[in-house]
């Protein structure tokens, strides 16, 4: 398990905690740059919407393996939100919009998404 205070500067850490896991299980390439890159999304995610900066605040990251697959749970302390009703970032409307994008990369990214806790903690799952 990974805690961070809710410091965007501590988004940094993710890359570490990433590659000494997928070292560990020995995660391919493509997978490990998946993983990677939807964890920081919800990392980022976690600490400006969920806890919106409050460094008295933590953001923590379980991870799970199973024989097929690696899962990262990724929870803050923020007051959740509706994850089935976002903005759709390829919409043309939205397509020059600044952000918006993390929980699309992520359902992109990954095998399975999932959110619990009223929007407070986010599951990807991974096949590796």
């Amino acid at each position: 398990m990974l805690k961070l205070t809710s410091n965007p500067n501590n988004v940094a850490a993710v890359e570490k905690f990433v590659g000494k896991i997928c070292r560990e299980y020995q995660i391919q390439r493509e997978i490990y740059g998946n993983i990677l890159i939807s964890l920081t999304e919800a990392v980022n995610n976690a600490i400006i919407h969920g806890n919106k900066n409050d460094e008295s605040k933590t953001v923590r990251i379980q991870t799970h393996k199973a024989p097929d697959l690696i899962a990262f749970r990724v929870s803050d302390e923020g007051r959740g939100f509706d994850s089935n009703n976002l903005p759709d970032p390829t919409c043309p409307d939205n397509i020059a919009k600044c952000g918006g994008r993390g929980v699309f990369l992520m359902k992109q990214l990954s095998d399975r998404v999932d959110f619990y806790d009223n929007g407070r903690t986010v599951e990807m799952h991974f096949k590796i």
